[in-house]
């Protein structure tokens, strides 16, 4: 099958670049609803709303459900990970004090924890020009955060959350790569959020007065959290794990911090010094170093959205040789091969 230049462009430029942005707008949820709720609270409802649209989703497009107990728990682990230690621990961290830029930073080392530990758990094998780019990178988004890390690293119980974080979603990309290659977005996400609902609900509980302060602003922060972040930018991010070697995908957080200080810019009025434009274009850098393609490997080659079977022998060895292309939608079911595969 021919793939179009155009296709190309947007499966390797305008998929990533949309997760970038999406994800980027996580800090106005977090900026608008926190006044009104609870860290824990406020995102127990946004579980539970996630959980229940896509509950409604699977139905109306008759998706699959997991039907192995396994499936529904490695599906009930990654959420945990990704949906409930990652965010709860910096929703957790930002509530108790520690500087957003702190955060984010902390959370910023994820690229390079996940690139070496992807080659013990998934057998990926990253480059020393990939390595180069993620330290680049890493380098790229303290100097954007420079101006706010010396307002010091806030409460040491915030800051252990958002270390919590970090260990939250390197282990479950990993785990998501590993485990949940073949899951349906539309299910699989509402066993996901329906795991982190479920956990954090309790501690929201017990730790929390539950108080909501139903306000236009946190309503508005709810729905962007459920509809931009939760819904479309996590499907992205899934997509992307299934599409490419983890460290590539994880490079891609280092562009976060910098896209937040683009929009907080107009937004809030956050000024952006000559230090911190000059680490955006490191760490646009290191990504494109870190993301980029081995010579004599295609688009089309490398895709890898098969059976199950079919993603772990991909994921065993970045090296192995090329999988039938498969095209998948963002919020579709098990993927097909296309031709004879």
């Amino acid at each position: 099958m021919t793939v179009t230049q155009p296709a190309v462009f947007l499966r390797e430029v305008g998929v990533p670049a949309l997760f970038v942005v999406l994800w980027s707008t996580g800090f106005l949820g977090a900026r608008l609803g926190l006044p009104h709720a609870g860290p824990l609270t406020f995102l127990a409802l946004r579980y539970g709303l996630a959980a229940g649209l896509l509950v409604l989703v699977a139905l109306a497009t008759r998706a699959p459900w997991p039907r192995r107990p396994a499936e529904m728990g490695h599906y009930a682990v990654a959420g945990l990970l990704v949906h409930g230690v990652y965010l709860g621990g910096v929703f957790v961290g930002i509530s108790l004090g520690v500087e957003a830029g702190v955060s984010a930073l902390i959370v910023g080392l994820q690229p390079l924890m996940t690139a070496a530990l992807a080659g013990v758990f998934l057998g990926e094998r990253v480059t020393p020009r990939q390595w180069a780019g993620l330290g680049l990178g890493l380098l790229g988004v303290a100097l954007v955060l420079a101006r706010k890390l010396g307002q010091g690293p806030g409460d040491a119980l915030g800051s252990l959350a958002c270390v919590a974080a970090l260990l939250g979603i390197t282990a479950g990309t990993l785990y998501q790569k590993r485990h949940c290659a073949g899951m349906d977005l539309r299910t699989g996400g509402v066993v996901q959020f329906g795991a982190a609902g479920l956990a954090t609900a309790p501690l929201a509980l017990l730790f929390e007065d539950a108080h909501v302060d139903w306000s236009g602003e946190f309503v508005f922060a709810l729905l962007w959290l459920v509809l931009v972040l939760s819904l479309g930018a996590v499907s992205l991010l899934y997509v992307l794990i299934r599409r490419g070697a983890t460290a590539q995908v994880a490079s891609l957080f280092f562009l976060v911090p910098p896209c937040t200080a683009l929009i907080a810019w107009p937004l809030f009025g956050e000024t952006l010094g000559p230090v911190a434009m000059i680490g955006m274009v490191l760490t646009a850098t290191g990504v494109a170093l870190a993301s980029r393609r081995r010579p004599g490997s295609g688009c089309g080659d490398r895709d890898r959205y098969g059976s199950e079977a079919d993603l772990h022998a991909a994921s065993a060895s970045d090296a192995a040789n090329p999988a039938p292309v498969r095209d998948p939608d963002i919020i579709g079911s098990r993927s097909r091969p296309k031709g004879n595969a």
